[in-house]
């Protein structure tokens, strides 16, 4: 069923869940926007969206060694707790982000983190491309939109398909843990170590 955009931002407003949620509960419950709040409740979305403005401050700082030794990853995952830091739920999260970021390669938590001038070059990119291809103006905006959605979706981990459940973001996972701890959990940061180069050597050789 097709979800209009005006429907996702009406769950959204009401709700507080993201804009990713709201569309699959609504797609769920084909429209019902009362449904579509249940719905959130069930997958315990909106626990996740009320506890995400918390301060988190203590948590744990991971590190994963891909096998040969040649991929390391560090990574510090927050959480408002010292008890909720300790939990097994918590310790296989942060392992797990350690697991993605050494396999997905991202360059960044979140897209805000990224400089404008890197997104302008990017976009100018795919301009240019579009123009190059013969596309009419009126749909290279578009055409733009679309390849930035999918950069960020390729570089931000946060917004990463997550390697052991394809069918999820990763921002989806946190959300999950959210729920199950009961309090907010974030990414701060994260070093991706690959041997004989840098961070930004090994994502342009792997694009």
């Amino acid at each position: 069923m097709e979800i209009a955009a005006k429907q996702v931002k009406e769950l959204r407003d009401k709700t507080g869940a993201g804009m990713m949620d709201c569309k699959k509960a609504l797609q769920e419950t084909k429209g019902d926007m009362e449904a579509a709040v249940d719905f959130l409740r069930q997958k315990g979305i909106l626990k996740a969206a009320k506890k995400s403005g918390r301060a988190t401050r203590e948590g744990q700082i991971g590190a994963y060694i891909h096998p040969g030794s040649k991929i390391g990853v560090m990574i510090e995952v927050n959480c408002e707790t010292d008890f909720a830091a300790r939990t097994e739920a918590f310790s296989d999260l942060v392992k797990n982000m350690a697991m993605q970021v050494a396999a997905a390669n991202p360059i960044c938590v979140y897209r805000e983190e990224l400089p404008e001038e890197v997104l302008e070059r990017e976009k100018n990119i795919y301009r240019a491309q579009a123009k190059e291809s013969g596309k009419p103006e009126n749909v290279i905006e578009k055409i733009v939109e679309g390849k930035m959605r999918k950069y960020f979706e390729d570089n931000c981990l946060i917004e990463q398909s997550y390697i052991r459940d394809p069918d999820k973001k990763v921002e989806d996972i946190i959300k999950e843990t959210i729920a199950d701890l009961g309090e907010n959990v974030t990414i701060a940061r994260f070093a991706r170590y690959q041997l004989g180069g840098t961070q930004s050597e090994e994502k342009e050789a792997s694009e």
